[in-house]
């Protein structure tokens, strides 16, 4: 089966979301990252950071979300707070874009899990801490003294709503098709051999 989207999950201040951009280029097709969470919010009516925040909020039932998603009643998902609603909505608009687009990069958002039945090429970037810190201050200008404390809370967040939404874990090498160190690599360097892999797959399947 070829996988035709590209997925990515990234530690935070690892450059994923520049990564995304970058092998989306290289590919000439589109890249979704935070334009999901502006089309939730849209949707909802809220502004792109109130939303944001409520991811932070995660549900904490992996199986009633379950249950939800595969219940044809809106009524009963228009009842759930916000917080356990954002997976819900998120997964419905990713659906809705793999419907008309036949290959796009995907950064975040559980992706990989989302369109598992798609076939997708998941990808996770990571880098050690002290590269993440140094990025976060250079290119994102945090605050040096803050620069740790955000990228810790940006990681715990993002594991949180990818392992309680999934049932899987976020970390774990084992569940992506490639797992790149950014801060060896570099964002160039890393966007070339995803596109390599990417299509190496593909011809051979």
């Amino acid at each position: 089966m070829k996988k035709k989207i590209i997925t990515i999950e990234r530690q935070y201040g690892s450059g994923g979301s520049v990564i995304g951009k970058l092998t989306a280029e290289k590919l000439g097709v589109n890249c979704y990252n935070r334009q999901i969470l502006e089309m939730t919010a849209k949707e909802c009516g809220i502004s792109p950071e109130y939303l944001e925040t409520a991811e932070e909020n995660v549900p904490t039932s992996f199986l009633y979300s379950l249950l939800l998603s595969a219940n044809p009643a809106r009524s009963m998902e228009d009842s759930l707070p916000l917080s356990d609603k954002v997976f819900l909505m998120e997964s419905r608009i990713i659906n809705e874009i793999a419907e008309k687009e036949e290959s796009f990069v995907l950064v975040g958002r559980c992706g990989s899990y989302v369109l598992e039945d798609k076939g997708c090429f998941s990808v996770y970037i990571y880098a050690d801490p002290e590269y993440r810190i140094q990025r976060a201050i250079k290119d994102y200008e945090i605050p040096e003294r803050k620069a740790e404390s955000i990228m810790k809370k940006a990681d715990k967040r993002r594991e949180t709503f990818y392992n309680v939404n999934t049932g899987k874990l976020w970390q774990d090498k084992d569940g992506y098709a490639l797992c790149l160190n950014s801060a060896e690599l570099g964002d160039e360097l890393c966007a070339e051999i995803i596109v390599r892999a990417y299509q190496e797959y593909n011809s051979k399947h």
